[in-house]
């Protein structure tokens, strides 16, 4: 095995994907076995703690007969078994894949063998080459668990039945409802429709309307469509909001004597202008020895959030806020998240803290950690903050103050700010050495009316004010999942903790990534851990600006792995951090809540807490945050598609940000507005898809159209329901 194949093979103290590893080596040739010695050397695993790790995996291998075990303890794959349990994932043209641990890589459903099975369902398969030496193929002969039932779609209406037509491409199915099952839904209208049977000679579905949401088209019918497609809600119970509105919410004498009194110190927040739930602010003072004592406080929502009741179990399915262009949705109830946990200006407030001592070099000299009461100065906007880091003044101008009208800010918070801005400055800069990765992207927002129709499209891009929040957040993160995970002698104490990980990225989409920027002229160095962070920093430097930056910052975002929540700790690639957690946000995010209980747990001198309860806990939390990015996503693709709806006899610059077989995908440079150019209308020539090229090639003139070039497009067609633009190529 060569240099560059080892260097993302293990980190921390769990070898990830260790099944998946097993089984690669397994199946290299059926017929060999190999101990565990013979594995962990192919895998590079060279400690004791590795190799008892590859020990009981290949025990439970074993006893689940997925492989055996023959003479002095080495082991073999199971020929016998062909059946294997996994989960589905479907394309739009009506095929699948089936992912399981069981294989290195997914294997291939044709739509036939499908079985009636549906995305993220949980089935048994067989396993089979449909011929000698092919790729392996799966057939699907049971289906373990329906994962979703319900699909947002349009009702299509005959004389006595009715189809839902689902919105989701990867449903493949229209979904049969009879007269009797309409649950007053018409003809046209936007409905959720549930699945209650699927009889074994039908080719659709059936089911039943159990909501109605509107006619397609209107805003908050479609804002409530992506929401519902991915099973997030858009209301809270009434008996939720009744619990949160009959909590004690004054803060007692007695409360404030169990806490750290920090009152006194000058704290304030900095947040966006349009920010309701302040969940994080910052305290700063200048010790006797000329040291800092920065405090970073956080809204002790889990003081109120209380286990076992309607309250937290309705913050546990959502696990997450849902931030769409024209609104929240929130983990928890407005009288919560921006009442009584929110830290606003000039009241006090109760707070889990993290605080530090640190020199003029950002050095931590002392930390402590615990529940504190707080009271906030000053409201900052970015905007605000950011005027004072680039004037060293205090003067606020109209233009940007919050209240529209200019004001002085008083010197200490002035003083303070710059020297916040300063300590994270050095802390940035230690962590882009340490190997950190740097996406600073520009993230695409809209002007919206009353109506929240969009009349207007900016960038947001992250400033100093931006980064000096987000350093001091990370700190705290770094630091409480340190002091929990990190015992004597750097030696993990093994007590359960939530941590964020997020792991080295995989060989293979590095490769990808370069053939892609190749054609852009960029090159990534993935010899080492610390070249290829060094190289992407420098690719995401280099392209800063220019018309490829947004399609080649996706690409090298796509080339890591998915950052996720557990109890086993393997460190942050993208950070550059051995050990992270989530402190800092527990008004929007429930693995926050579950840090902080588990901090004052074992700050109270608690035994470890069970890791299968809070491991389950992390797989849903990190679920529920996946559907809400999609949710996200949705909705931006939404309002650019009625945004563009207005602007259809425009002409405007993109830049090729895709290339299939059916088209291309043109990413405006305007706006980030994406929207495909079927080949079909391209009319200067027949074009054929070139997969070496990532272009599409003109068969008698030979013109190539390919990834990255510069296009003009207009407008064809819009479709609202599925957020989806066609172009029309003007000139390229």
């Amino acid at each position: 095995m060569s240099k560059k194949k080892k260097i993302y093979k293990k980190k921390g103290n769990v070898i990830k994907d260790l099944t998946r590893k097993i089984f690669k080596i397994l199946n290299e040739d059926g017929n060999k076995s190999f101990n565990y010695k013979q594995i962990a050397s192919k895998i590079d695993v060279n400690d004791t703690e590795g190799r008892n790790q590859i020990i009981k995996k290949l025990g439970e291998l074993a006893s689940s007969e997925k492989i055996i075990e023959g003479e002095k303890g080495s082991y073999k794959i199971n020929a016998v078994r062909k059946y294997h349990i996994g989960t589905i994932d479907l394309t739009s043209n009506g095929n699948g894949y089936f992912i399981c641990d069981d294989f290195e890589n997914d294997i291939f459903i044709p739509s036939v063998n499908l079985n009636k099975s549906l995305q993220d369902d949980i089935v048994r398969v067989y396993v089979y080459n449909k011929r000698k030496n092919s790729k392996l193929e799966a057939d699907v002969v049971e289906i373990i668990e329906r994962t979703k039932r319900e699909f947002v779609g349009t009702l299509q209406m005959n004389k006595n039945f009715g189809f839902v037509i689902p919105n989701n491409p990867k449903m493949y199915a229209d979904i049969f409802i009879s007269k009797g099952k309409l649950n007053g839904a018409e003809n046209g209208d936007k409905v959720v429709a549930k699945l209650t049977d699927w009889p074994d000679r039908s080719k659709n579905p059936f089911g039943k309307i159990i909501q109605s949401l509107g006619k397609p088209g209107d805003h908050d019918t479609e804002i409530h469509s992506i929401l519902l497609e991915y099973g997030l809600p858009y209301e809270f119970p009434k008996e939720v909001e009744k619990e949160a509105e009959n909590l004690p919410i004054d803060i007692t004498s007695e409360e404030i004597k169990k806490r750290r009194d920090m009152r006194s110190d000058l704290t304030f927040t900095i947040d966006p202008k349009d920010a309701k739930d302040f969940d994080d602010a910052l305290s700063f003072k200048v010790l006797e020895n000329g040291n800092y004592e920065v405090g970073i406080h956080i809204a002790d929502v889990s003081h109120y959030l209380q286990p076992k009741t309607i309250l937290d179990d309705e913050a546990y399915d959502r696990a997450t806020s849902v931030y769409l262009v024209d609104r929240v949705v929130p983990m928890l109830p407005e009288m919560l998240s921006n009442g009584v946990c929110s830290l606003r200006p000039n009241e006090e407030k109760l707070t889990f803290s993290a605080v530090f001592e640190m020199d003029e070099k950002a050095n931590i000299i002392n930390e402590w950690f615990g529940r504190t009461v707080t009271y906030s100065d000053k409201r900052f906007a970015y905007e605000e903050a950011q005027v004072i880091i680039e004037t060293k003044e205090n003067v606020i101008p109209a233009d940007i103050s919050l209240t529209g009208e200019a004001y002085t800010v008083d010197k200490s918070i002035v003083d303070a700010t710059l020297k916040l801005d300063e300590l994270a400055k050095i802390m940035r800069a230690k962590r882009m050495k340490s190997g950190a990765i740097s996406f600073d992207r520009v993230e695409v927002r809209f002007n919206l009316d009353e109506e929240a129709n969009p009349i207007g499209v900016y960038f947001k891009e992250a400033k100093d004010a931006n980064k000096l929040i987000e350093e001091f957040m990370l700190l705290a993160n770094k630091k409480v999942a340190q002091f929990i995970g990190k015992g004597k002698g750097n030696k993990p104490t093994n007590k359960t903790f939530i941590y964020r990980i997020h792991d080295e990225p995989n060989i293979e989409k590095l490769e990808s990534l370069q053939n892609i920027i190749s054609k852009f002229g960029y090159k990534i160095d993935t010899q080492t851990r610390e070249s290829t962070s060094a190289s992407l920093n420098k690719l995401l430097g280099d392209v800063q600006g220019k018309g490829e930056s947004n399609l080649v910052e996706t690409l090298a975002i796509r080339s890591m792995s998915m950052a996720a929540y557990t109890t086993q700790n393997i460190g942050h690639y993208g950070l550059a951090f051995d050990y992270y957690s989530h402190f800092t946000s527990p008004i929007r995010r429930y693995p926050d809540v579950m840090t902080h209980r588990l901090l004052q747990h074992y700050l109270d001198g608690g035994a470890s807490a069970k890791v299968e309860t809070y491991e389950e806990r992390c797989k849903h939390s990190s679920r529920m945050e996946e559907l809400a990015a999609k949710a996200e996503r949705d909705s931006i693709k939404y309002m650019q598609v009625k945004y563009m709806q207005d602007h259809k006899d425009q002409e405007f610059e993109g830049v090729v940000s895709g290339v299939t077989e059916w088209g291309i995908y043109v990413e405006i440079l305007a706006n980030k507005c994406e929207g495909m150019v079927r080949i079909r209308d391209i009319k200067d020539d027949y074009y054929i898809f070139d997969e070496k090229q990532y272009a599409v090639v003109g068969q008698s003139t030979n013109a190539v159209i390919q990834l990255g070039d510069s296009v003009v497009v207009k407008v064809k067609h819009t479709d609202l329901e599925r957020k989806h633009l066609d172009f029309e190529l003007i000139e390229h």
